[in-house]
């Protein structure tokens, strides 16, 4: 098989292109990102491209299947900037992929895709549209509903849509931190063994895994025979009780509105980079069950309180990846 991953210098697109080295049935890879990066993996070349303007038919020319990962999520003042790479460049690149003849496509969705619900598991059949005060959450909703009108009208192509949680490893500590909490969070406060006690709101329930384990899901994906949307997710659910515990700290309970007003200050004020429809996804959107992906075989090797733990480490020591976007000083990879 010949894959092409788009993204593939971020968080997911590194560990994707090693779980794909690792399949017998993959003899080439093409890595797309917009810089080529330093960096070598099995049976992998790269090519720079930006999705929103590069021939990409050319790209994915003679591929068996196109992984798509790449996403921003920064600049989030400017949502007009992250729609044309989001939206638009994700219905170009699935549009691109079916013109070239590719068979298979699979998308990087997310947990964020889900309509609001209850703190309890839900299978993909719950409604995919979105969390209306996420910029992120409307993004995802609205490339799925591409997706599916695409999948219509080529019943040929295989579609696939992977929707993970919350994804972690020490690789990614440094953008992570730069993405989410922006220079006045300083590192030494990811310290877990310092933390005196760790407020969280009222309600919270988000579900996270490692890195290397929704790549082999993507792998997965790739070579199996499946269609439609898969659930991804690694146990235990984070809720303050089991985040408290996993970090050895006190949780302290604070009302889920001041959290969102909280946010919305500092982020209008520009203070830090997270827009307050991240909290309104962490409070609202649904617990996943993940039986359809795990009867294909799948089995996450990490838990989802020890992913946080690789992270918080890595943030503390400024850990990153030889890639652009994951380096630690910020883009210079």
């Amino acid at each position: 098989m010949r894959v092409v991953v788009t993204g593939a210098t971020g968080n997911v697109g590194v560990r994707v292109l090693e779980a794909l080295a690792r399949r017998d049935e993959v003899h080439e890879i093409v890595g797309v990102a917009r810089r080529l990066p330093a960096l070598e993996v099995p049976r992998t070349r790269f090519v720079a491209a930006d999705i929103r303007y590069a021939d990409l038919v050319s790209v994915f020319g003679g591929a068996d299947a196109v992984v798509h990962l790449a996403w921003m999520i920064q600049p989030a003042h400017d949502e007009r900037t992250m729609f044309s790479t989001n939206v638009e460049g994700s219905r170009r690149v699935a549009e691109s992929a079916i013109e070239a003849g590719v068979p298979a496509v699979v998308h990087a969705s997310s947990v964020g895709t889900y309509a609001a619900g209850p703190k309890r598991r839900v299978g993909e059949d719950w409604p995919a549209t979105g969390i209306p005060s996420s910029f992120y959450s409307r993004h995802k909703a609205a490339v799925e509903r591409s997706l599916a009108e695409l999948a219509v009208r080529h019943p040929h192509v295989r579609i696939v849509a992977l929707r993970p949680g919350l994804i972690f490893q020490r690789g990614a500590a440094a953008e992570i931190h730069r993405l989410f909490l922006g220079p006045l969070f300083p590192a030494a406060a990811a310290n877990r063994r310092r933390l005196p006690v760790l407020p969280l709101p009222r309600g919270l329930a988000v579900q996270a895994l490692h890195a290397e384990d929704v790549a082999e899901a993507y792998a997965l994906a790739v070579t199996g025979d499946v269609r439609g949307a898969l659930n991804v997710a690694a146990e235990p659910v984070l809720d303050p009780s089991t985040l408290a515990a996993a970090l050895d700290v006190k949780p302290l309970s604070v009302r889920a509105g001041l959290v969102r007003a909280a946010a919305a200050a500092t982020f209008a004020a520009h203070l830090q980079p997270t827009e307050p429809g991240w909290v309104d996804l962490a409070l609202k959107t649904p617990l996943m069950a993940t039986d359809r992906l795990q009867a294909l075989g799948w089995r996450p090797r990490h838990t989802a309180t020890g992913a946080l733990r690789e992270l918080l480490d890595g943030m503390r020591e400024g850990a990153g990846t030889e890639t652009a976007p994951l380096h630690p000083a910020g883009g210079r990879g």
